[in-house]
């Protein structure tokens, strides 16, 4: 049988005890286990680990699991940075809030019973869509999907819970985008109505992210992926061989399409007027 400090491990490091106690855990091996240290009580019925999570631990104080964007963090998916950096708690549809020192917590109540710890992502994007804004979910959404962290019924479900206004974000994503830049990038010029055909191969070039106007290679390159001096050579020499082909090659990183959108906006318009010409 499993400690119950082994058991928390596996919970995310919180949980009720009456979860540890269904596998096997009885009351005075916890009782134990808080005298030795080894675990903590976090209120009545609720234990943790000193190691856990500081807003895995603020939402179970308040009653529930953690949600939003740093559930999503946790779980891999890709979230923009957020500006909001309270603790969001899923309280399923009815949970109990309990009252806490610190408390700026926002309760999400949806359906579910949320267990503590951090919510499953299908729950942390529904969530995600109401606090992180279009932009965000859809770049975590198609994240999640690209990762195989969500499934087909996870989407339906999705779909369902999201109002009917989001529906045409969730028809719009793909399950191949490699990045969140990707999703963004995409997702904004959709919104000027500028159609990109996406991760297509060219002979002699290899996979572009995106080609628009049949002669316009768009890149978008992450913070770390082509950082290295090998992989900016490897860079120039795809742009080479795109450029002796007939194509134009425009690469853009995290800051410009994050926080210039501008300007990749004024450098991507008149080179798709040149690919038309």
């Amino acid at each position: 049988m499993l400690a119950p400090a082994d058991l928390l491990d596996r919970f995310d490091g919180i949980a009720h005890g009456r979860r540890l106690q269904e596998f096997g855990c009885s009351r005075s091996q916890l009782s134990a286990a808080v005298r030795d240290g080894s675990i903590q009580r976090l209120r009545p019925g609720v234990y943790v680990l000193a190691s856990a999570a500081r807003k895995v631990v603020a939402a179970g104080a308040h009653g529930g699991a953690l949600t939003c964007s740093d559930a999503l963090r946790a779980h891999g998916v890709w979230v923009l940075p957020a500006e909001d950096e309270s603790v969001h708690v899923w309280m399923g549809g009815s949970g109990r809030r309990h009252s806490h020192a610190g408390c700026e917590c926002t309760a999400h109540y949806s359906a579910g019973t949320a267990r503590l710890g951090f919510a499953p992502i299908a729950t942390a994007l529904i969530h995600a869509y109401r606090c992180l804004g279009t932009e965000a979910f859809f770049a975590a959404y198609e994240s999640a999907w690209n990762k195989r962290l969500i499934s087909a019924h996870d989407r339906a479900r999705i779909r369902k819970e999201l109002p009917s206004a989001a529906r045409w974000l969730l028809d719009l994503a793909r399950p191949d985008s490699e990045s969140g830049l990707e999703s963004l990038l995409r997702l904004r010029l959709h919104l000027l109505g500028v159609l990109l055909e996406c991760q297509i191969t060219i002979d002699g070039v290899g996979r572009v992210d995106f080609v628009v106007g049949g002669r316009l290679i768009l890149e978008v390159d992450g913070r770390t992926n082509h950082a290295s001096a090998e992989r900016r050579h490897h860079d120039l020499e795809r742009d080479a061989a795109a450029s002796a082909l007939g194509f134009e090659t425009l690469r853009f990183d995290y800051a410009m399409v994050v926080h210039d959108w501008a300007t990749v906006v004024q450098a991507i318009l008149p080179a798709l007027d040149r690919a038309r010409a």
